[in-house]
């Protein structure tokens, strides 16, 4: 069984120790290797394993095989036997215990506000999260709340209360007044925080809160039936905080107002844009319904007295309301295109509701992909000239026995 050097000593950075075994890996994904005594960490309980070196080999993964031996998993593989020194790779090592510090303290300051029940720790690559279970069983948290949270758990980490982590045998056990009962029966390890954080955990933590720095609650919404509160600590907290802070001074700049007056600058702008978007429509309607008059003004005839409005338009975004306000008059035929984007047309071709002629037809019979109704279709053409070919084939005989 290895020695679990980490549970006395978090902050053992470098330390001596021999090979017990050396394997290749199953998977043939390097070594695996166990020594007599270790202090790397081997992911669980929602923290991540330690890396670092064996010697001169790279340790990639770091676990546990059911049975509390520690497997470090290597680049290359090292001698049975052999004497080492080994070192963790210590900035990994504190950001999580950053986090998982941190945790604990969220997690007991969340229980202390409302008695919420936290059932796992997942520590992340950027954001970190714990799922719980609310006694009134909401799943998310207002923005209040969520700094009511952070203040909480800030004023505890301000405190620098001492972090102590322990075996207690079972009378000391039974005193201990733990925020919720530990999932183990035998060999039971609890971590305190000046008096308001006790729980079961075999994570490495700093040893006062003061070491956690900043927590950082960022949002609190449902996941799988729980509320999941996500959240920063430490360096990763006030590297955060920094981005944000260059973000607002950015957003502030654009908008040419303090940081703490960019969320008005933002509702203004929005009320602004909503303003000139309903300008914009207002000016569209009103040119649509000039080209409208214009059109209908310059419309043929076809034999059975159809007016027949054959145009090939500047700009696509005015066919569709064009041809609408055309075919609201009686007797309209209307046969629109626009130039497209990649050299084509884009057509749409549109009747009068007193006109039994199939544009859908039409618009397919003159070699265009689309469709629509009978009396609104739209489609673009790969070659021009689509609206002349589809007048030719409204005014050749017969046509109106199939379109």
């Amino acid at each position: 069984m290895t020695d679990r050097l980490y549970y006395e000593d978090s902050y053992l950075k470098a330390f001596e120790a021999r090979i017990v075994s050396c394997r290749p890996a199953e998977d043939g994904g390097g070594f695996f290797i166990t020594l007599d005594r270790s202090a790397f960490y081997p992911t669980s309980g929602g923290q991540p394993h330690d890396t670092g070196h064996i010697g001169p080999a790279l340790v990639l993964d770091v676990f546990t095989d059911g049975e509390n031996e520690v497997i470090h998993r290597t680049d290359i593989p090292l001698a049975k036997g052999s004497a080492v020194s080994c070192e963790i790779d210590w900035p990994r090592r504190f950001d999580h215990m950053q986090q998982h510090g941190g945790e604990h303290i969220l997690a007991g300051s969340l229980h202390t506000l409302w008695g919420g029940y936290t059932h796992g720790l997942h520590i992340g690559a950027d954001v970190s999260t714990i799922d719980v279970t609310m006694p009134d069983g909401r799943m998310s948290f207002s923005e209040e709340e969520l700094s009511r949270l952070g203040t909480l758990a800030n004023s505890r980490v301000q405190t620098a209360a001492p972090i102590r982590a322990w075996f207690p045998d079972g009378d000391e056990m039974a005193s201990l007044p733990l925020r919720k009962e530990p999932t183990v029966s035998e060999h039971v390890r609890v971590v305190m925080a000046g008096d308001f954080e006790c729980v079961a955990c075999g994570g490495t933590h700093p040893k006062n809160t003061g070491e956690i720095g900043l927590i950082l609650p960022l949002s609190a919404a449902p996941a799988r039936g729980k509320l999941r509160l996500s959240f920063m600590c430490g360096m990763r907290a006030l590297r955060y905080t920094q981005a944000m802070m260059a973000s607002a001074k950015q957003a502030g700049a654009a908008l040419s107002a303090p940081m703490e007056g960019i969320g008005q600058a933002a509702e203004q702008l929005r009320a602004d844009q909503a303003a000139l978007r309903a300008q914009n429509a207002a000016l569209k309607k009103d040119n649509a319904a000039f080209k409208t008059g214009a059109l209908l003004s310059s419309a043929g005839l076809l034999p059975d007295g159809t007016r027949l409005i054959v145009s090939l338009l500047p700009e696509a975004d005015d066919l569709r309301d064009i041809a609408a306000l055309l075919t609201l008059e009686s007797g309209v035929i209307a046969l629109l295109a626009a130039p497209d984007e990649q050299n084509g047309e884009r057509l749409v071709f549109a009747r009068s509701a007193n006109i039994t002629r199939d544009m859908s037809a039409l618009l397919r019979a003159c070699g265009a992909k689309g469709g629509g109704r009978p009396d609104f279709a739209q489609g673009i053409a790969r070659e021009n000239h689509s609206i002349e070919r589809a007048k030719e084939l409204l005014i050749s005989p017969g046509s109106s026995d199939h379109l």
